[in-house]
């Protein structure tokens, strides 16, 4: 499957792109604890099904230009990731998870979930977060929530999957909805909309 198949629409992934730094402004204004993946993978080592993507060393690996900013961040933890989940993607060598660590580390009771692809990292990293949580690994977390506003997926149009080998049709809209669907049958929350109070600091 060629990777030029797997297409952002402008308008969703803009969207995404300028809720996910809105938000991390608002994050880091109030010095709030950040995490973010970035998909980073090795040229020997494929993420089947999907074609070659996010290799490292190439701007796909990095963070889009408009949230560069946040590496200079104090209160931002940046993990590259291997595989579709976060938090699989966070466990070491010996055991450890850098994630689970964070939480701890951050007391974070209410984690905001963000990013692409909504149906695919998004919704993985929600459910084994919230197996995590369930079991008792995660305390002090209590909730997981989705802002739909800033997440975004691909799209392959059915006519396009059609006429491709190994391609499935992918619509956009659908996927993204089907996304949030599962993560909130998995008990995670779903937003379109946040809010600060002026009490909220770290």
């Amino acid at each position: 499957m060629d990777s030029a198949l797997l297409v952002l629409e402008t308008w969703q992934i803009s969207g995404m792109i300028n809720e996910s730094a809105r938000l991390a402004r608002a994050f880091c204004d109030r010095r709030l604890p950040v995490m973010a993946f970035l998909d980073t993978h090795h040229p020997n080592k494929p993420e089947d099904p999907y074609p070659t993507h996010c290799i490292a060393g190439t701007h796909e690996s990095n963070l889009v230009p408009a949230l560069q900013w946040i590496e200079k961040e104090p209160n931002v933890t940046i993990r590259r990731k291997d595989c579709f989940d976060g938090y699989f993607g966070s466990i070491e060598d010996d055991g450890s998870n850098v994630f689970v660590d964070w939480v701890k580390n951050h007391q974070i009771r209410k984690l905001v979930v963000v990013g692409v692809c909504t149906d695919i990292c998004v919704l993985d990293f929600v459910c084994s977060t919230m197996s995590a949580r369930n079991r008792g690994f995660l305390r002090p977390l209590e909730e997981v929530v989705v802002y739909s506003a800033a997440c975004a997926t691909f799209d392959i149009p059915t006519h396009v999957a059609t006429h491709t080998k190994g391609a499935l049709a992918h619509p956009q809209e659908f996927m993204h909805h089907v996304g949030l669907y599962m993560a909130k049958e998995r008990g995670a929350k779903i937003a379109n909309q946040l809010s600060f109070s002026e009490q909220t600091k770290a």
